[in-house]
């Protein structure tokens, strides 16, 4: 009798233990008693009523990223291509999580693929691949506001790479590669410009600085005769006050007055006037000659 007590003893005791649950972090439990839904044991230690709750599902409320395989999808512009995309994901409510949907993952990736074929219909070619930021965030307003009832929230929704036909691959590699040229012949003209009016520039510098400089050499040489001009006339002037303090005799002045005389009558004048006083001093000097002449006869 005792030993059927203590094994009834040890089989409670372990069927107590069993019951005793821990909840970790970043879980959520969802309970059952007699196959409906009880409670949700949030984190820390809880006890199971044995025989009669369930541990139905254990929910991971951590955020979650889903990357679901490419879908072919139709622009507006009639061009298939291939869209994947990645969704970023968090439990919120574990109740709803576990009685909402049937297969959570498998609804919320054909809520992608059809929310994105809607949206890239209305796009064309080069609109989708230059929204990308528009696509994500209506993907991830339309995505979030369809779980709310599964207890899901989307936080997030990128288009991971979108993939065009390979013509329309090409032709976009053509055009590139001539928006490139085109960048670089306007380039190389505007380098070609800026070097033409810099050397423009430098000629006309330079042309000014040689106008300048021979305009600077004409006014030295003319303030140099005239310094020298005026030197000779200063001298000329100097010498006459000289003569006029010396007080010369009219012969001294009568014989200056043939020696100038003499350098204007070089033979190059074809007019010559003789003053009064040089007349009278020539016919004084023809006397002398005359009276030599009968001396020595």
């Amino acid at each position: 009798m005792e030993w059927f007590l203590l094994i009834i003893f040890a089989i409670a005791l372990i069927v107590l233990v069993s019951n005793v649950k821990i909840v970790p972090q970043a879980y959520a439990y969802i309970i059952e008693r007699f196959g409906a839904y009880n409670a949700t044991w949030n984190v820390g230690l809880h006890f199971k009523v044995p025989f009669i709750d369930k541990i139905a599902k254990r929910v991971n409320l951590k955020e979650r990223v889903v990357d679901f395989p490419p879908q072919p999808v139709i622009t507006k512009d009639n061009v298939t291509m291939q869209i994947d995309t990645v969704v970023y994901f968090q439990i919120t409510d574990p109740k709803l999580f576990a009685y909402g949907v049937e297969k959570p993952m498998m609804a919320i990736e054909n809520l992608t693929a059809t929310t994105l074929r809607n949206i890239i219909g209305d796009l064309e070619l080069d609109e989708t691949l230059t929204s990308r930021d528009i696509i994500n965030t209506k993907m991830r307003a339309i995505l979030d506001e369809a779980t709310d009832p599964w207890g899901i929230k989307i936080n997030r929704v990128e288009l991971k790479n979108i993939i065009p036909p390979k013509e329309i691959q090409n032709a976009m590699e053509k055009q590139m590669k001539a928006e490139r040229e085109r960048r670089e012949s306007i380039l190389r003209a505007e380098g070609e410009k800026k070097s033409a009016i810099l050397l423009a520039e430098g000629e006309k510098e330079s042309a000014i600085l040689r106008a300048e400089a021979i305009k600077e050499t004409a006014i030295r040489e003319a303030e140099g005769e005239a310094e020298a001009i005026l030197a000779v006339q200063t001298a000329i002037a100097e010498g006459i006050r000289k003569i006029n303090e010396a007080n010369p005799s009219d012969a001294y002045v009568a014989i200056k007055a043939l020696e100038s005389f003499e350098k204007v009558a070089d033979g190059k004048a074809t007019k010559i006037i003789i003053p009064s006083k040089i007349q009278e001093l020539a016919g004084f000097t023809t006397s002398i000659k005359e009276l030599i002449t009968d001396i020595k006869e």
